[in-house]
């Protein structure tokens, strides 16, 4: 890479910011607001202004033989990315990316059981949430197969990492599904997925897919109480699912009816990954040590 794109440089935007920063590589990110782009700028991050929602504000993009990372999640509502549909057409001819690495959702493959998911599984999403993310991987490859333009997706599992763990839910007495009832679920600490996205646009071919995640699938119930006990916080209360499906608010409702046991042996041979935090024991215990101060977020 030698000049970088990042269009929705929140978290794991400013991740790969840094990454591609530390190899030389130039940076610009597209922000909201001037707000936002002050607060980027800090970071020695350059800024264009625009929204996606507003076609009239992409123009000049710096998108020309440029590696664009893709980070911005389609609006609510409906079955459609309009957003993406506004980069697309945004992008003149001759001013076409090199490469564009596009992080989408595991949730595309919808409920696999105790399956296991390879990047070749048959996609089925099954909530309004997963079939705009699969729109949006199929404009960005048939435009990019139109323009001549390399395509990668990462369809990645639940992130998790500094500034990122469930301390709101579990504060406020919300519930999670009973142990013996809970679904599978995969994870991907940020800066892992940072590290992913950066190599995917080293090593990925056009048409490439990925599944991202530490290899390691467990409970979300594991999940929280894993948090609660790093943190320092009682585990949260345990529903049945009957019960959840009464007191559960319809996005987490999503998380925990669905259940995939997720292969990740393409993104670890193929874009050369050795995993920071292979096992969510070693990556909470990283959280907790950033986030009290005894460490620095790597």
């Amino acid at each position: 890479m030698d000049s970088v794109f990042i269009i929705g440089c929140g978290d794991i935007g400013r991740r790969v910011a840094r990454l591609a920063m530390e190899r030389g590589e130039a940076v610009t990110a597209l922000a909201r607001s001037e707000e936002s782009a002050g607060r980027l700028r800090e970071l020695g991050i350059a800024t264009v202004e625009g929204t996606l929602d507003d076609p009239d504000t992409l123009t000049g993009l710096p998108t020309r033989g440029a590696v664009v990372f893709y980070f911005v999640p389609p609006p609510g509502g409906g079955n459609i990315d309009t957003r993406v549909r506004n980069f697309c057409a945004a992008v003149t001819p001759g001013d076409e990316p090199r490469k564009l690495v596009y992080i989408s959702t595991s949730g595309v493959y919808g409920d696999c059981g105790d399956e296991t998911v390879t990047e070749e599984t048959p996609v089925n999403p099954q909530t309004a949430r997963a079939r705009r993310r699969l729109d949006a991987e199929t404009v960005l490859r048939a435009w990019g197969k139109e323009r001549g333009i390399a395509v990668v997706i990462l369809r990645v599992t639940g992130i998790y990492g500094p500034g990122r763990l469930p301390l709101q839910h579990l504060t406020s007495g919300q519930p999670v599904l009973l142990e013996s009832e809970a679904r599978l679920t995969n994870r991907i600490h940020s800066e892992d997925l940072a590290r992913v996205c950066v190599a995917a646009a080293d090593r990925g071919d056009d048409g490439d897919i990925f599944n991202v995640s530490d290899g390691h699938p467990g409970t979300m119930t594991e999940y929280f109480n894993a948090c609660a006990d790093v943190l320092g916080l009682p585990q949260p209360r345990q529903v049945t699912m009957a019960e959840a499906r009464q007191v559960m608010t319809p996005l987490m409702l999503s998380y925990v009816t669905e259940s995939r046991r997720m292969d990740n042996r393409k993104m670890l041979e193929k874009l050369g990954i050795e995993l920071l935090y292979p096992t969510l024991e070693e990556g909470l215990r990283a959280c907790v040590s950033v986030e009290e101060g005894r460490g620095e977020q790597p």
